[in-house]
């Protein structure tokens, strides 16, 4: 039980011995994702990519019972 404990504790020193000072830099990107061509990071096309699955996923689930 000693060792395991001493074990943590070294893993704990071992971590924080690795903590550098914070990088203060921030670049903050206010063109809402549309400008720089990333249209992946645009909520619209979650929210439509999201509807279109489920309305996919309905009518898959539906099947067909006609007879």
């Amino acid at each position: 039980m000693l060792a395991l404990a001493i074990m943590a504790n070294f893993a704990v020193i071992l971590v924080k011995a690795q903590e550098t000072a914070p990088d203060l830099k921030v670049d903050v990107n206010t063109d809402g994702g549309m400008a720089g061509g990333d249209w992946m990071s645009n909520p619209l096309v979650w929210v439509i990519g999201a509807l279109v699955l489920i309305v996919i996923i309905a009518l898959v689930a539906r099947g067909n019972s006609n007879k």
